[in-house]
């Protein structure tokens, strides 16, 4: 009997305590096992294991057992100061990078070119050479570029005509604000351009659409100053204009192409206090045609589709919304017989994307904060390639549209009957043909009235690289 309740408590032990021996092993198993996968492991030759290559970018150091880490730079301290602008826009960014300066990120502090240098932040709008310094071969420029260079450090210019109210609510009109205002940029003596403007695709009131409902529209001139030799009655002739037709703004500095890039700057100022609330912008030239009812299709159907991608159905502003004929990676033209040749030693690089002045679309939001970003861009000769370089600095990627041919239509395409009603804009016609082209929009033929936009082009504006027919005057760009 002894021996039996020996062997049953013998037993008894053995599976009561083999449960805890198991589990016991299997506890000591799991903290080694957890131990080891967090513990660096060890190459036979006793160095770390080299990172998988998705973890060290180009240029980092992969020695030894610490973290990869940067070579070189991100930002350079010092650039080469053989190109002015290059020289003075790269303080202008550094100073305005949030990451460098993280102290100042999210504030709206706008540093300007007189922060920068006190001395230019001093002087009135009037030519200046204390500039010119940075330009070893200044002496032997064009005037233009001299006359340029010379007085870059102003951009404030005060109004000679204003117009208040011309993007004030009225009370026959069913909305408050524009849908589209057209600035188009003209000069004192094209009076035959902006009277076919106003007469054909450029009038002023309610728009319809081709087949949406249309919108207000409204109309203002861009001009500069005269010639200081011209006749004084011209004066009064614009100013009896502005009176007439309550569109023409101007401001006192010299009418210049290389100053074309002032009245984009001062528009956008007039733009922020005389018309905010305006939906769309056309900023062009006075020799461009617009196909006004269909282009108000166009950028109603892209309200509909910013709409439709938001997903609380609320209205969107579009703020990075802007259209036109895009060129890419164009070079600056060294031949200094065309006027719109750039010195090496003013500016070095490729331009940035950039829409063809003839014509651009874009949103009344990115007009305001475009001008926010102009205050910390220096200004450029060329209009066009400035605002590639505003859109730049805001991480705005201009859209490409066929239908925008700010450089008429390709030579080599056959042009059929309907061509001109599947455009928006074409670039360039003069006031007999706008209103050539106008009558045809307006009673357009059987077979042109179901005629729609260009989708495609002849593919030069998917290159990658400029050529001489994409830049006017380009015929020796190198």
């Amino acid at each position: 009997m002894a021996p039996c309740l020996c062997r049953c408590r013998c037993k008894l032990l053995l599976c009561i305590c083999s449960p805890c021996i198991l589990l016991t092993c299997l506890f000591i198993y799991v903290v080694l096992a957890v131990c080891f996968s967090m513990a660096p492991s060890i190459s036979p030759i006793g160095a770390s294991r080299p990172l998988p290559l998705y973890f060290a970018a180009t240029g980092a150091s992969k020695a030894g057992f610490l973290a990869s880490y940067p070579l070189n730079d991100f930002w350079k301290n010092y650039l080469d100061n053989r190109a002015m602008w290059n020289w003075l826009q790269h303080i202008m960014d550094r100073l305005h990078n949030p990451i460098l300066h993280s102290n100042t990120a999210g504030r709206n502090n706008v540093l300007s070119l007189g922060d920068l240098f006190p001395v230019l932040g001093k002087l009135k709008c009037k030519q200046d050479h204390s500039m010119t310094k940075f330009m070893s071969d200044f002496q032997a420029m064009p005037r233009q570029i001299q006359d340029f260079v010379s007085s870059m450090h102003c951009r404030d210019y005060p109004l000679l005509i204003d117009q208040p109210r011309v993007c004030a609510r009225r009370p026959d009109l069913r909305e408050a604000a524009p849908m589209l205002l057209l600035a188009i940029k003209t000069q004192v003596h094209d009076f035959q351009n902006r009277q076919a403007i106003r007469k054909t695709w450029g009038r002023s009131g309610y728009v319809k659409g081709l087949v949406g409902k249309g919108g207000i529209v409204r109309r203002v001139f861009l001009l500069g100053n005269r010639e200081q030799d011209e006749h004084l009655y011209i004066d009064g002739l614009l100013e009896m204009e502005s009176q007439r037709y309550g569109d023409i703004i101007q401001w006192d500095f010299q009418d210049t192409f290389f100053n074309l890039t002032l009245k984009d700057v001062l528009f956008w100022q007039w733009f922020s206090m005389r018309c905010p609330h305006a939906r769309f912008v056309f900023k062009g030239d006075d020799d461009v045609f617009v196909r006004t009812p269909a282009l108000l299709d166009f950028l109603q159907s892209e309200e509909v589709k910013a709409k439709v991608s938001n997903s609380s159905g609320s209205a969107v502003k579009l703020e990075d919304f802007i259209i036109g004929d895009v060129i890419i990676s164009a070079v600056p033209v060294r031949k200094n017989s065309t006027k719109y040749y750039i010195p090496q030693t003013f500016y070095e690089g490729l331009y940035p994307p950039y829409a063809g002045g003839g014509g651009v679309v874009y949103s009344g939001s990115l007009a305001l904060r475009l001008l926010q970003v102009s205050k910390r861009v220096h200004l450029f000769p060329i209009d066009d390639v400035y605002l590639g370089m505003c859109l730049h600095r805001l991480g705005v990627s201009p859209i490409h549209h066929p239908a925008f041919l700010t450089f008429d239509f390709p030579k080599k395409e056959k042009k059929g009957p309907c061509a001109n009603h599947t455009i928006l804009l074409v670039h360039k016609r003069s006031p007999a043909e706008m209103y050539d082209l106008w009558n045809e929009m307006k009673s357009p033929s059987l077979e042109c009235r179901n005629a729609t936009l260009r989708v495609q082009g002849t593919g030069k504006e998917k290159s990658t690289q400029v050529t001489a027919e994409r830049l006017p005057h380009a015929d020796s760009i190198l």
